[in-house]
């Protein structure tokens, strides 16, 4: 199973169309204009229903988002000081991501399971990824995830 993010390139805020592996709209995720710190928001593209949020914790050393679903908080991810290439801590689902951030290459794992595969499309008008899932039961989790990890690379100047 596959996800396709593409980054709105003309938009004020952290903007993305989110299409599911047959190019069909599946989410809109749209960040807050005037918010002190990124508060992104993931709506279903067929019914505007928010279903996700990812907020930045604000007074932390290295950015923290904390991400929500249905309402209830699920955990949180960290970036965390590396001298060459970034790190990030996960507090959810045992989960833990390991690869190039830099270039947009890595994977999440739980334990030794691949969850998901995360890599940047070259080539296109604005930022596009794709995300290969193990399970479907992990998309929205996962794309979260993949939300959180950007907003810390770009509150970190590393974009």
């Amino acid at each position: 199973m596959k996800l396709l993010i593409k980054q709105r390139v003309f938009s004020w805020t952290d903007t993305y169309d989110v299409y599911d592996e047959y190019g069909n709209p599946k989410y809109f995720v749209k960040g807050e204009f005037l918010s002190i710190g990124h508060k992104i928001h993931i709506y279903r593209h067929d019914t505007g229903e928010e279903v996700g949020m990812v907020k930045e914790k604000l007074m932390t050393v290295m950015p923290r988002f904390e991400l929500i679903a249905g309402g209830r908080a699920l955990g949180s991810i960290q970036k965390r000081f590396a001298l060459f290439k970034p790190k990030y801590e996960i507090d959810y689902n045992d989960w833990r991501v390991e690869g190039d951030f830099l270039e947009w290459d890595y994977d999440v794992y739980q334990e030794c399971c691949p969850i998901m595969h995360i890599r940047k499309e070259p080539f296109h008008w604005g930022d596009t990824y794709v995300i290969d899932y193990a399970c479907q039961d992990d998309e929205l989790i996962g794309l979260l995830t993949v939300i959180a990890i950007d907003a810390a690379n770009c509150s970190d100047g590393n974009r």
